[in-house]
């Protein structure tokens, strides 16, 4: 038995590594599977960043360690420039820097279609609830506060995108007075959640809960 627990404490390290390794190359087979799929089928290529456990039609999830946007072997070995016609990334950017955006966006540049999409929605830093701040802050209250970076606002995220050359549009945030301002989006472009229309905790009408959600694009 003492031997057996020894071959265990030995061994189980490496098998892990390399279980996670074959699981993550199997998950990059899928993904460029479903890239290849949507080319040839003459279909855009739309991709959730972080997607977790959120799959829409017609949308192909991704997630790390398979697709870690800070790499860019990543990016090489799943994507052809010029190739992706929609990112959409929900809930995912507060947990890295805004130097980390500014990377991503710089790199999704080389990636993106002429007319390609980036939506991303994030919490809002200008949200007006003092209960919303305190969940969403890093090291708020709330699920996953713990490991969030950022706490954007729209003129944040908008002066990173106009840094790397970026159109953009707002489409819903609250500016540094408290005020809500939206414009009609399509779910066509990337369907978030957590936004005001859809989130179940604005059903009543208040805004308890809804996100900073900027689109932008290549000029």
């Amino acid at each position: 038995m003492l031997l057996k627990r020894l071959l265990r404490t030995f061994y189980a390290p490496p098998l892990r590594r390399v279980r996670l390794w074959a699981g993550n190359r199997a998950e990059q087979r899928r993904i460029r599977a479903e890239v290849m799929l949507a080319r040839q089928q003459g279909r855009p290529v739309k991709i959730i960043i972080g997607a977790g456990q959120t799959r829409y039609p017609g949308w192909i999830a991704t997630d790390i360690p398979a697709f870690d946007i800070r790499r860019a072997q990543h990016w090489r070995r799943l994507f052809a420039p010029a190739g992706i016609d929609r990112m959409l990334a929900e809930h995912v950017f507060e947990h890295l820097t805004a130097a980390q955006l500014s990377d991503f966006l710089a790199t999704a540049r080389n990636y993106l279609t002429a007319d390609g999409r980036i939506r991303i929605a994030a919490p809002d830093g200008n949200h007006p609830s003092s209960d919303y701040i305190n969940s969403v802050r890093p090291g708020g209250s709330g699920a996953g506060a713990d490991d969030h970076k950022m706490l954007y606002t729209q003129e944040i995220i908008c002066q990173l995108m106009a840094a790397q050359g970026y159109e953009f549009a707002a489409l819903e945030y609250f500016d540094a007075k408290g005020a809500f301002h939206s414009q009609p989006w399509s779910a066509e472009d990337g369907f978030v959640s957590r936004s005001a229309a859809h989130d179940e905790r604005n059903s009543d009408g208040v805004l308890r809960y809804t996100s900073l959600l900027v689109d932008c694009w290549l000029p």
